[in-house]
């Protein structure tokens, strides 16, 4: 264990978590450096924040630029040009029909909080939908939504009027059923759930990812997202969209929702939006947004100068690089490779995503009943010990999820990816 680690574990909580053992001393582009100056591809970027990559130049210059100016006057107490600047782009590159507002925040949970909070202040009613494998964050009504127990352990009571349904996840339960009986059956599941479970004329709000993050990068099936928001309009149901990890680019798009051709009344927001500051939001129909009573939203650090300066800049150099075709681009790339890899290793389950927010599933014996844990974890490890930096997903963390910058290098990602290759041979004895 490095000595940082060991004072971190004497002073840190043990509730928050740690990934892996390395100690990141700087970052750049797509590499982190350690203390000891060892480089790492990172093929994490700190779980999907920093998608322009590690401290990207016009970023960092409009941190500093902000910070000589102004830190922290707080936006309930007087305006500022930054927030203003940012909700105007935000409007502009997400608009939710054609009157469209926003509300800054400072985390994803954040956000899904604030969104829940909206919609029940506008539909008057009190019960949400989430699904199952979601995951919406750890503060309390977002870890209510959230479907994996271990976030939860001895966490309850938790907000009561929320229900899941399964996840419309095809490869896990289709049962034997093609894919578009699987559809109408879960399309059944939720009209049966309005009369078993609970009415829809008590709902205010159903919430989904279209790429689930920690659930591990299932995908959303079209008809079924088309379907759900026919029945949202059916019964006055606000439909929330949360892009917290798959949003600015990661999917080829600027939003996941971009491939469905279908608009939420709300979505949420965080992650890349800011390469790394603390900084999130909520976007929506104006009618909707504007329901809350004055003061019953808001939050003291909400909108900081420095984050919205850092995230007008990020978005400002997305498109200058233009990284969101990047993200596809990319994609197509690990999606062939690890296709490649799943024809070669029957211990690759599937291989699932959306642009380049990719991610492969392993299992014993080819059955998705059957996660293999523990060959993920030594699996992530051993990429760990060649300096390359992955991250798993999933209720059972047997998917192995790739987040790349969407500045990497075609030579740099194919050298990872020939990595995860190379240990996954070795660990399979191929």
């Amino acid at each position: 264990m490095s000595k940082l680690n060991e004072r971190r574990r004497k002073v840190v909580s043990n509730g928050v978590g740690l990934i892996t053992p390395i100690v990141a001393a700087s970052a750049k582009g797509a590499f982190i450096y350690d203390e000891n100056g060892n480089e790492y591809i990172d093929f994490a970027s700190g779980i999907g924040v920093v998608s322009s990559g590690h401290c990207p130049e016009p970023v960092v210059k409009a941190i500093s630029a902000q910070a000589e100016k102004l830190i922290h006057p707080c936006f309930m107490v007087t305006s500022y040009e930054p927030y203003v600047e940012l909700c105007e782009k935000l409007v502009e590159l997400f608009p939710h029909g054609e009157e469209t507002k926003v509300m800054l925040t400072n985390t994803g949970a954040e956000s899904v909080e604030n969104a829940i909070k909206i919609a029940r202040q506008y539909t008057k009613r009190p019960a949400v939908i989430s699904f199952s494998e979601g995951f919406h964050g750890r503060t309390y009504m977002a870890m209510t939504l959230t479907s994996k127990v271990g976030y939860k352990s001895n966490c309850g009571p938790f907000v009561p009027e929320v229900y899941q349904l399964p996840y419309p996840n095809y490869y896990k339960f289709n049962d034997g059923l093609d894919f578009e009986a699987f559809i109408d059956r879960e399309i059944k599941r939720l009209h049966h759930t309005f009369q078993s479970v609970v009415a829809a004329e008590n709902v205010a709000a159903i919430i989904i990812e279209l790429v689930q993050g920690e659930g591990g990068f299932n995908v959303a099936p079209k008809r079924y997202v088309s379907e759900l928001r026919k029945i949202c309009d059916q019964y006055g149901i606000v439909l929330i969209f949360d892009e917290v990890q798959s949003g600015f680019g990661r999917t080829g798009k600027w939003a996941a929702y971009n491939h469905y051709d279908v608009l939420p009344d709300l979505s949420t927001w965080a992650k890349a939006m800011g390469s790394g500051l603390p900084i999130g939001c909520v976007i929506g129909k104006q009618k909707i947004m504007d329901a809350p009573t004055p003061g019953t939203l808001g939050g003291t650090y909400i909108g900081n100068p420095v984050a919205c300066a850092s995230a007008i800049a990020t978005i400002d150099y997305l498109k200058e690089k233009n990284l969101i075709d990047r993200g596809e681009e990319l994609g197509k790339i690990i999606e062939t490779r690890l296709n490649e890899l799943k024809n070669k290793f029957p211990e690759i389950g599937e291989v699932r995503g959306l642009g380049a927010m990719m991610a492969f599933e392993l299992v014993k014996d080819g059955n998705a009943g059957k996660p293999d844990s523990q060959l993920t974890q030594a699996l992530t490890e051993a990429c760990w010990q060649r300096k390359l930096i992955v991250i798993t997903a999933g209720t059972y963390k047997n998917v192995v999820r790739l987040l790349v910058p969407l500045i990497i290098e075609k030579e740099t990602l194919e050298k990872g990816l020939t990595i995860i290759e190379e240990e996954l041979a070795k660990l399979t004895n191929k």
